[in-house]
């Protein structure tokens, strides 16, 4: 008896996160919609493994002025996009560690913005590539992946 009613609290979890990360996910994709038809958008990201993650959208005009800033920092579900006023009129170029506008800001926001910069930078160069790190899962099934289509290659020119 104990062991279902582990299993049902186990299934109502998963489908409580699942619903809050949709909701999650629908949160980001309003943010950037809106932002997009202002204008290029600066994604800037700071992955949080244990601790709070930060994702920092700009809106960034043609003369690479901020029109609007909104920030997504915590380490839950529940985490959701805020307007980051003080980014607002600063030149996305010239963002750098010594900034007066990180002054009071934590390192973690810091690090968005300034991921946020360097990409854009790169893209408006032409330069960027996404490089998406893989989990050690998703990495023995890209092995596995890549080893069973060599031997497909090997047994296809061997009957050749």
């Amino acid at each position: 008896m104990n062991i279902l009613f582990l299993g049902i609290i186990a299934i109502a979890a998963y489908i409580i996160q699942t619903c809050l990360g949709l909701k999650q996910i629908k949160n980001f994709s309003m943010v950037y919609a809106r932002l997009r038809k202002r204008g290029k958008v600066a994604i800037g990201r700071r992955p949080g493994k244990l601790t709070s993650g930060t994702i920092l959208m700009f809106s960034v005009n043609q003369m690479g002025l901020i029109d609007e800033a909104e920030m997504m920092q915590g380490i839950t579900i529940l985490a959701r996009f805020k307007p980051k006023k003080k980014f607002v009129g600063l030149n996305i170029r010239e963002l750098n560690e010594q900034h007066p506008v990180f002054e009071k800001e934590n390192r973690l926001t810091r690090q968005a913005a300034l991921n946020a910069k360097k990409i854009y930078l790169e893209v408006e160069k032409g330069n960027y590539q996404d490089t998406k790190p893989v989990s050690p899962v998703m990495n023995v099934g890209l092995h596995l992946s890549m080893l069973k289509q060599s031997i497909q290659t090997k047994f296809s020119k061997g009957s050749v």
